[in-house]
């Protein structure tokens, strides 16, 4: 069978040129039986990096050539394949020659790896891995001027941080989570690259494709700029006879160190202006990086130094098992540390702005023009059915004209809004939401006073198997002190996972099957009141499974907030509605670290989006439980009742007796929220509207609950604070087997949901549709307006 030689790169260690090589000798190496094929790219072979990575890793090439839904990906693979397949077939090589620098410096999954092993297993019993690497201080100086141009936002001072980190690849794929096409927001552009750990590369490679797989061989500019190149070629590649002469083709000088200092002012312009809905090309955006250039010396190897010192003895060892990688990584003489350059000429990036944003603004409008005659024929079905698929993500409310895929009514409502009280945005409240913060400490938990069952959820199920041991490990961490579940008609492991947790002492289950009534939630709700746990609670609360009270002072605990608001008997928690976030598969890992956009602070239309649970005390003021607070207020209690909101003021007497929403003078929520992840990813909603809703069981959802709760132009990680805390609790409950076998179970279950439904026409429809559906905050508002008037 055929032998496969994959080359992967990597940056700005002479992949051009060998590619260069291979293009200019194919014929010549098909006539020995070598074939470098033309199916994947004339010369990088592009198209076989845009066919493996994950559907939710969108790097620049998928998204700059339509690659980005998942069903074009797939498309270009199956094409790939066939074609790659007839290509083959029609020359019958001894050996193939494949070679992408993506490879190396973008897929890092194993998920990623795999399917590329998979899809190379019909053509090749065997898989050789070529990797040209140079001096890590070297290739990140010239990595870091490309990255910046291309429109990254960090200095280098990450970078030179990161080498006092113990593993450079963990910790810089930290920092590769989450993408934001139409933001710039990607990876490879903005996060370090994890890629120059040589020894961690290797190792991810060969525990896919096999123990001794892959070979790390020198880049040296002098040869690979010289005739020499087609030695180290043939040696690298062990190709049979007589292949010719290299000719020499150095690749382009680097931009100056003054260039680069330009170049990344003026990112921070473009990427206000990508947050307020401007569109700039990526055509444009260098043009516009093109006339920033200025003379000088580039960045300086030497001033990256640490970066050098943190590999050596990796690289003293990678040398003695790689004897092709000798003298390829000697560091360069220190020198003194990187300091961002000055970019010289009185630069000023705003001068520089201004002169460019009508052309910004021109193709904002060109941009936007295109997409509405791309669509003009799906209007009719749009006002109809709602709206159609949109590709790319539009964020803000730039202009005063609503997009045409808005039906008429919910047009009418954005001309309303625009502006007026009702117009939603964030000036509102004292928090920084979008900048890290350090995490909250691990607090002891304190138990009730004796008598007391303390602080206790009552929540109610169906087929949340997935989230249930995150959701009670973070309320057990931020001082909840018991939980009665009720759940009904599950199928994916929920009740076996509450049961366990019960027989763990942490939760009591109840089976919810024989409801009667209008709900589930309200018969389950009215039964509680009977038991035990909760006729003896402190603080009573009603809250699901895809809500979380995200505590914003002291050190993020109920009692913490609790000590602020002493003569409080009744919380309002505000929903903050959370996104998918561009989120498209089921992960298993913990909602709070996966989903951070939202809606904005102020957004008092639609109804749903100020929408609050109640946390109440256990004073009998109250006959009945309902979904968002308790009701009948007892005859006599009512001056007993004092209702405050998230930013701890009072809301004044109506509320006491109804009510379920915060209002324009009764919002506040500085010091708690509760995040509502209605959404979670786009597999998680389809499995939620397959399975129907727990209050309105009536009711379907479908793309206009999406339109009502995809809030992800926004970002707010505040309860992030709370992850270390989150995994202690986690690792303490998933330590029991059982309890992990049956998670474990359960996350199979939805996955496997998931596949099901994707198959399924209606559902995979409703999938793309909602995945690519984008709208500003404005346009999401009037449109969800617009839905609550026909209804």
């Amino acid at each position: 069978m055929t032998e496969i030689w994959l080359h992967i790169g990597l940056p700005h260690c002479g992949t051009g040129q060998i590619q260069a090589f291979f293009d200019a000798k194919r014929d010549r190496l098909k006539a020995q039986g070598v074939l470098y094929p033309f199916t994947p790219g004339r010369r990088n072979h592009t198209r076989l990096y845009l066919s493996m990575s994950d559907a939710d890793h969108i790097d620049p090439l998928r998204w700059n050539r339509g690659y980005a839904p998942a069903q074009a990906q797939e498309r270009l693979r199956d094409e790939l394949h066939a074609k790659l397949r007839r290509e083959i077939e029609t020359h019958r090589p001894d050996r193939v020659i494949l070679s992408a620098d993506q490879l190396g410096a973008s897929l890092w999954r194993a998920s990623e790896l795999a399917r590329l092993r998979d899809f190379l297993a019909e053509f090749g019993q065997t898989v050789r891995i070529v990797v040209h690497v140079g001096e890590q201080a070297r290739t990140l100086a010239l990595h870091y001027g490309e990255q910046v141009l291309e429109g990254r936002l960090a200095p280098l001072t990450r970078e030179i941080a990161l080498a006092g980190a113990g593993d450079w690849r963990a910790a810089a794929l930290e920092q590769w989570q989450g993408c934001e096409p139409m933001l710039n927001a990607m990876p490879e552009i903005q996060a370090p690259p994890f890629w120059l750990d040589y020894r961690a590369l290797a190792d991810s490679w060969e525990q896919v494709f096999g123990a001794g797989t892959v070979a790390l061989h020198r880049f040296d500019p002098a040869v690979f700029n010289s005739p020499a190149l087609a030695d180290e070629i043939s040696q690298a590649f062990d190709l049979p006879g007589n292949i010719g002469k290299a000719e020499a083709a150095a690749p382009p000088p680097p931009p100056s160190a003054a260039t680069v200092a330009r170049a990344r002012a003026m990112n921070r312009l473009f990427d206000t202006a990508l947050r307020a809905g401007r569109i700039i090309p990526r055509q444009l955006w260098r043009r516009m990086q093109g006339q920033l250039a200025w003379p000088g010396a580039p960045i300086a190897p030497a001033s990256l130094s640490a970066v050098s010192q943190h590999f050596a003895a990796d690289n003293a060892a990678l040398a003695k098992t790689h004897p092709a990688l000798a003298g390829a990584l000697a560091p360069p003489d220190p020198g003194d540390p990187w300091q961002e350059a000055d970019p010289g000429g009185g630069f000023r990036a705003t001068q520089y702005f201004t002169v460019f944003l009508p052309m910004i603004d021109k193709a904002t409008r060109e941009e936007r023009s295109r997409k509405r005659d791309a669509i003009a024929a799906l209007a009719q079905r749009h006002r109809t059915a709602g709206p159609q698929p949109v590709n790319g993500h539009r964020n803000g409310d730039a202009g005063d004209a609503p997009s045409p895929l808005l039906p008429p009514l919910a047009q009418a409502n954005y001309i309303k809004l625009k502006g007026g009280r009702f117009a939603p945005h964030n000036a509102l409240g004292r928090l920084d939401e979008t900048a890290p913060a350090p995490p909250y400490p691990v607090v002891k938990h304190r138990p009730p006073p004796k008598g007391s069952t303390g602080k206790v959820i009552v929540a109610c199920m169906k087929n949340e198997g997935p989230y249930i041991v995150e959701w009670v490990a973070y309320h057990r961490a931020v001082g909840v002190d018991n939980f009665i579940i009720y759940t009904n008609g599950c199928d994916d492991g929920t009740s076996e996972i509450l049961d366990r947790l019960q027989e763990m002492g942490i939760v009591q289950h109840r089976n919810n099957d024989n409801w009667r009534g209008n709900s589930p939630q309200q018969y389950a709700l009215n039964q509680s009141l009977k038991e035990p746990l909760v006729k003896n609670a402190d603080w009573i609360i009603h809250i699901d499974v895809d809500e979380f009270i995200n505590v914003r002072c002291g050190n993020g605990t109920l009692d913490d907030f609790l000590e602020r608001v002493p003569g409080a008997t009744n919380i309002a928690m505000t929903w903050r509605l959370f996104g998918h976030g561009g989120v498209l598969r089921l992960d298993d890992r913990p909602v709070i670290e996966q989903f951070d956009r939202c809606a904005p602070k102020y957004c008092p239309k639609p109804h749903t989006v100020w929408g609050f649970k109640t946390m109440f005390r256990n004073i009998g003021a109250y006959d009945k439980i309902s979904c968002h607070r308790p009701n009948k207020l007892v005859e006599g209690k009512r001056d007993k009742v004092l209702w405050v909101n998230g930013s701890g003021e009072p809301m004044g007497d109506a509320v006491k007796e109804k009510g379920w929403r915060s209002e324009l003078k009764s919002i506040g929520y500085d010091l708690l929220q509760l995040n509502h992840y209605a959404l979670r990813s786009a597999e998680s909603y389809l499995i939620k509207r397959q399975r129907g809703r727990a209050l309105h069981v009536d009711r379907t959802i479908g793309l206009n609950y999406w339109i009502r709760m995809d809030w992800s132009a926004n970002t707010d990680r505040t309860i992030q604070r709370n992850l270390d805390r989150l995994g202690v609790e986690m690792q303490a409950l998933l330590g029991d087997d059982e309890l992990a076998a049956l998670h474990a179970g359960a996350v199979a279950w939805h996955r496997a949901k998931a596949e099901e439904l994707h198959a399924n026409p209606e559902f995979e429809d409703l999938f793309q549709q909602a995945q690519t559906l984008q709208l500003t905050d404005m346009e999401r508002v009037a449109y969800a307006l617009a839905l609550d008037m026909e209804s």
